[in-house]
């Protein structure tokens, strides 16, 4: 499971798939309608929110709306259109490792989506999350 903190208009069309079916995984996983993967990583940080439910519908939310923009016919009935209460603290070296590890995606999967990436100095994150300095996160298996 990879519930990225870029934004996901880094994802080339595989990668925004597997993002919208893994965070619909993650959210019934914090809603406690399956038990499937309930100690994964990845939703630590879910957890650890002041609401974890409400951030995970967000996250959903700006999913959604680049899959939209993509004309991808995603579908909006599976979250709740919720506004952000808090943001997420997210270290500066996650997002640097998760850009590399997206490039090595990229490289392989969309040529375009991995220059596009591979230009930038910085890059935007999820609005979910708000940028501080640090390492990788804890969370994050190596």
């Amino acid at each position: 499971m990879r519930i990225w903190s870029l934004h996901p208009k880094y994802l080339d069309a595989k990668g925004l798939v597997a993002l919208w079916r893994e965070t619909l995984l993650a959210k019934n996983v914090l809603e406690g309608q399956t038990k499937a993967y309930s100690n994964h990583p990845q939703l630590d940080r879910f957890k650890k929110s002041n609401d974890p439910i409400r951030s995970i519908h967000y996250y959903l939310g700006v999913v959604w709306q680049e899959a939209n923009a993509r004309g991808y016919k995603f579908d909006s009935r599976k979250y709740k259109n919720l506004e952000l209460i808090k943001k997420i603290k997210l270290n500066t070296g996650q997002i640097e490792f998760e850009k590399e590890h997206l490039l090595k995606k990229l490289r392989l999967r969309d040529e375009i989506k991995y220059a596009e990436l591979w230009s930038l100095e910085s890059v935007e994150i999820h609005p979910l999350f708000n940028q501080i300095e640090g390492g990788i996160e804890e969370w994050e298996k190596i």
